[in-house]
């Protein structure tokens, strides 16, 4: 595929494209199944975990507090209410762990993007979904901030918050690039509204993220996040 014409604008995903996120939720999963052997095998306990999170969605929306809020609340279900308060406390202090999680910048992503600043043709955005605080704190603990122009947190990443977003940065969705490892989040909403997309996979993905493969014309897909510089 040739380089994208006439962009101006080049959105990115934050989580699990500009540094690891899903890893660390992972990993407390992991210790959270150990900390609820008593009461039920992984499986069931990961199982059940993402059945309480999906139907929290509506009202919790994502990031770390409404996953905390799930780790309890399927505790108190799948132990019949003997969870004692050590392991609520220990929930809470694996909670407080995500919240501090480094947000170090994935390989490439830094010299990526200052060249792409250095250039000076596109604007730069931040165009992601989660919990206001948290996903700020991880902007700037990564000292990514200062390469973009703008900054955008919504509660979930649809064609509408897509839209709205190319509003408030005055530009036609045809003219914004849309760069994140979410084929569901990041790259469908921006396709649907008539943007272009990169898409960059990720090692692992949610399972609320994971969708069927797809190709279109307005999407590339790279191996690494350093390619993108061969397409703008």
């Amino acid at each position: 595929m040739e380089k994208f014409a006439d962009i101006k604008v080049i959105a990115f995903d934050a989580d699990d494209t500009l540094w690891d996120c899903q890893s660390y939720f992972d990993d407390v999963e992991r210790e959270y199944c150990r900390l609820l052997a008593p009461y039920a095998p992984a499986d069931t306990v990961s199982a059940s975990l993402f059945a309480t999170e999906e139907a929290n969605m509506p009202l919790l929306g994502y990031g770390c507090k409404a996953f905390v809020l799930s780790l309890i609340e399927n505790a108190v279900r799948l132990s019949g209410g003997r969870v004692d308060g050590t392991v609520v406390g220990e929930l809470l202090r694996l909670g407080k762990r995500l919240l501090e999680l480094p947000a170090t910048p994935l390989p490439g992503v830094e010299a990526t993007l200052a060249a792409l600043y250095e250039q000076g043709r596109y604007r730069l955005a931040v165009f992601t979904k989660g919990e206001l605080l948290d996903q700020q704190n991880k902007l700037r603990r990564s000292r990514l901030e200062k390469y973009f122009q703008h900054v955008e947190i919504v509660s979930d990443k649809t064609e509408r918050a897509f839209l709205n977003l190319c509003r408030r940065m005055r530009v036609a969705p045809g003219s914004v690039l849309m760069v994140g490892n979410s084929l569901k989040s990041d790259v469908a909403p921006a396709l649907a509204a008539g943007a272009r997309a990169v898409h960059i996979p990720f090692h692992v993905t949610w399972k609320l993220e994971q969708v069927e493969d797809f190709e279109h014309t307005h999407m590339v897909r790279i191996g690494r996040f350093a390619d993108l510089l061969a397409y703008v």
